[in-house]
């Protein structure tokens, strides 16, 4: 089957304080939106990739993926449902064929190509949508309007959710075909229409990078990285 992914990078990155869109901060000279993108592509099952950007921003975000085959820039819209909805929309013209389709957050731009294969390989074996998990390390506490606790969560059944999510593409245009409001979670809208979803593991690479500190975090493990010996 052809896979298509679609990576929503229209925010503004507020919570990192760099004053630049997100999607476009660099990490050790590379913006986080072209490693993600290099990444999908890179992994051996995605032949193209949708990049929903910031409206103003749609020559300089084409500009910066402009090494990479197949990477097609949309304007995106102000909410994330609304870029996904967007770039949704363009696979119509740009891979026609997919029958496969992954969102994928571009902050998340160190998700391993054995991951994405997972994603994909699921969907392909014929389930309707894939989310990558990982368990919840965390005490969970349920507290009240006051802030005051009411329970302990048990934490054993609990994950959280990581990105590419993949979808059968008629799936997913049913999910948004129905949605009428904001949703940061695509898997949750096809949960919604009563689709199901399955999980594959997660990585702990895959983290999306959101404050400063996530930066300095991707900042440090690359350094070490690059001095490691070979």
């Amino acid at each position: 089957m052809s896979v298509v992914a679609l990576v929503p990078a229209a925010g503004r990155g507020v919570r990192l304080g760099l004053g630049t869109p997100k999607a476009l901060v660099p990490v050790k000279g590379e913006s986080l939106l072209l490693r993600a993108v290099r990444g999908l592509l890179g992994s051996g099952c995605v032949q193209h990739v949708v990049v929903a950007s910031p409206p103003d921003q749609v020559e300089v975000v084409a500009a910066e993926l402009a090494t990479l085959p197949n990477a097609h820039v949309v304007p995106g819209g102000a909410e994330r449902t609304d870029s996904v909805r967007l770039a949704l929309s363009a696979v119509a013209e740009v891979a026609p064929e997919a029958r496969v389709v992954l969102v994928h957050d571009a902050a998340r731009c160190f998700t391993p190509a054995t991951m994405i294969r997972d994603v994909v390989s699921a969907v392909e074996a014929g389930a309707p949508a894939v989310i990558p998990v990982l368990p919840v390390t965390d005490t969970i506490k349920k507290v009240d309007d006051s802030g005051t606790v009411v329970e302990t969560v048990d934490r054993a059944p609990l994950r959280a959710v990581q990105t590419p999510q993949g979808f059968n593409i008629d799936v997913l245009r049913q999910a948004y075909a129905a949605a009428g409001d904001i949703a940061t979670d695509d898997a949750g809208l096809v949960e919604r229409v009563g689709g199901k979803v399955r999980t594959v593991d997660g990585h702990p690479d895959a983290l999306k990078i959101t404050t400063a500190f996530d930066l300095a975090v991707a900042e440090a493990v690359l350094a070490t990285e690059e001095s490691s010996p070979k």
